[in-house]
């Protein structure tokens, strides 16, 4: 008989991403068909922007004490074709049955012989609980929001006029969705169209149906022309003295000009422009309205085991709140309450939750 709560985790513990998720890609749409946006490398001549009442030896510009006004860079862009109509951007999406999430549970040297058998016991418990609780189905309901209102757009998102997401299974059309008019911040009132959506996650969690969802946006900036989207951008360590941003993108770059008279080029491109799976999988699993302050911040945030945000830089669950004290009582846990759904959602994030010393 396992106890009602764990006194540690094993000392080996780890949960795969509960959800396959590709790149989302960038197209742009024509008249008569849909070709890809591409990122292109170029040169520009900015100015210089440095606070010059900062501390110059922490500014972010390497060279902020020079007087210079210029400020020369290679940075990544990706635009729209000239006679775009709109930008479409589209992924695929599948849920996996929540029992297959347990991806690693061993012990440490100093974990007692039964702890991995009773935590594994204690985990398909939790689990074959939560799969006929309306607490999964409640779960599922929050990611449906999130593919309808187009949060995984991202800054994309903000500056378009109009927003329609369409999701399909296998080909065939599911339901279509207004993302502005869909909200962003709460999870009241779910629409019967979110439900069919909700309905395919919660399946695919409960091991019912393995269906993939195919979901695609179309995103009216209401201008037309070479307009600029914003792809991932890609973090790199030492960048090259000179270089602003590099932008996430699939395929093989060109290979660059010889810079030798007329074959040089001044633009070289990279490849199809994508948000990044992991970017996505952010944006879709901000659905964390369970931690205590969130009356006070007014909205929801990535599910994260200590509550982190890096838009506020800050940690908005404390060890009491966190998902590894919850991980410690699974065999406790209602599936149903916001404890228990903060937890279907982190087995869904998956993560490493291995237990240190007593």
């Amino acid at each position: 008989m396992n106890a009602p709560e764990f006194k540690k985790l094993p000392g080996v513990l780890a949960f795969q991403r509960g959800l396959v998720i590709t790149d989302a890609l960038f197209f742009n749409v024509l008249k008569d068909s849909q070709t890809p946006v591409m990122v292109v490398r170029h040169g520009i001549r900015g100015t210089q922007n440095v606070n010059k009442d900062g501390d110059a030896e922490k500014s972010t510009a390497a060279n902020a004490k020079r007087q210079e006004v210029s400020n020369i860079q290679t940075t990544d862009t990706a635009k729209l074709e000239e006679e775009a109509q709109a930008l479409a951007v589209r992924f695929g999406l599948r849920f996996l049955d929540l029992k297959d999430v347990l991806f690693a549970c061993a012990p440490a040297s100093t974990d007692a012989n039964d702890l991995v058998r009773n935590y594994r016991d204690s985990v398909t418990g939790f689990i074959e609980r939560a799969k006929t609780s309306p607490g999964l189905d409640e779960v599922a309901q929050r990611f449906a929001r999130n593919i309808a209102n187009g949060r995984w757009l991202w800054r994309n998102r903000t500056i378009a006029r109009q927003v329609e997401v369409h999701v399909s299974v296998n080909g065939t059309p599911l339901a279509s969705f207004d993302a502005l008019a869909t909200p962003l911040n709460h999870f009241d009132n779910i629409t019967d169209a979110e439900r069919q959506v909700a309905a395919y996650i919660a399946d695919g969690l409960r091991g019912d149906d393995d269906a993939g969802l195919d979901i695609e946006a179309r995103l009216d900036f209401g201008v037309r022309g070479a307009l600029e989207v914003f792809p991932s951008q890609n973090y790199v360590e030492d960048k090259p003295r000179g270089f602003a941003r590099p932008l996430y993108c699939l395929g093989s770059p060109e290979r660059a000009g010889s810079r030798n008279g007329i074959e040089f080029e001044s633009t070289r491109t990279m490849g199809h422009a994508a948000l990044r799976d992991q970017k996505i999988g952010n944006a879709l699993r901000t659905i964390d309205t369970w931690y205590p302050s969130y009356a006070e911040h007014g909205r929801p945030l990535p599910v994260e085991p200590n509550g982190a945000s890096l838009e506020a830089q800050e940690f908005f669950r404390d060890r009491k709140t966190s998902a590894f004290e919850f991980a410690r009582r699974l065999n406790t846990l209602d599936p149903a309450s916001p404890e228990g759904m903060f937890m279907i959602a982190s087995l869904i994030r998956g993560g490493v939750f291995s237990g240190g010393k007593e």
